[in-house]
């Protein structure tokens, strides 16, 4: 008996765009995904040009915003994954930005 594996493709982004409380990435197989700032605790405290200064990195696998220090790839978007920085670290990085 043989098992075979199916290889899925996944999409790439294509744009970035916020709301009020959102970050949203536009997908090159035409879907648009949200997810709440909260859970990218960079992205919630970053400025609005902080956030408007992004590329995308992988041949769109995913986004980064340097002068936030963010990455957000695809995949984990799709699967509904938040940012997996400890609290700590976002706490030493929000002081480390106020000085």
């Amino acid at each position: 008996m043989s098992i075979s594996t199916l290889e899925l493709a996944l999409p790439r982004a294509v744009g970035v765009a916020f709301g009020e409380a959102t970050v949203t990435l536009n997908l090159s197989d035409g879907r648009v995904i949200s997810a709440p700032l909260a859970w990218f605790p960079r992205l919630l405290n970053g400025t609005p040009a902080e956030r408007d200064t992004w590329r995308l990195v992988g041949g769109g696998e995913g986004v980064h915003w340097p002068l936030l220090e963010e990455d957000i790839s695809v995949e984990n978007l799709l699967a509904g994954r938040p940012s997996a920085e400890s609290a700590q670290s976002v706490a030493r990085w929000l002081t480390a930005r106020q000085k």
